[in-house]
C-alpha cells in the first residue's frame, strides 16, 4: 500500500466512542505495518469532512460519504467481531 491512507471514524458525539475505535483501528493496522492518519467526527458532519478520506468507519449510521466506502460496526465497542472488521478495512485500503 503506498502512502498514508486516511480513514474517517464517525459515533453520535464524536467524544468517546470514536476515540476508542480510531485508536484500536491504529493499532491494529500498525501491527500489520499500515501507515494511517485516522480522523474523528460526528457522524453529522461526516458530509462535510469525508472528502479526502479513503475510508469511513462508523457506529452509526451516517450519508453523504460519495464515493468513498463505508463500514458501519460495534465490534470495537462489543469485543466481538474486532478481526472480521480490521480485514474488512484492510481489503478496502489495498491499492
Amino acid at each position: 500500500m503506498a502512502g498514508k491512507k486516511r480513514i474517517l471514524v464517525a459515533c453520535g458525539t464524536a467524544i468517546a466512542t470514536s476515540t476508542v475505535v480510531a485508536r484500536k483501528i491504529e493499532e491494529e493496522l500498525a501491527k500489520r505495518d499500515i501507515d494511517i492518519m485516522t480522523t474523528q467526527c460526528k457522524a453529522s458532519e461526516v458530509p462535510s469532512k469525508a472528502e479526502g478520506h479513503d475510508l469511513i468507519v462508523t457506529t452509526t449510521f451516517v450519508s453523504g460519504t460519495g464515493d468513498i466506502p463505508v463500514i458501519h460496526t460495534v465490534s470495537f465497542l462489543t469485543g466481538m467481531g474486532i478481526e472480521q472488521d480490521i480485514e474488512k478495512i484492510v481489503e478496502h485500503l489495498k491499492d
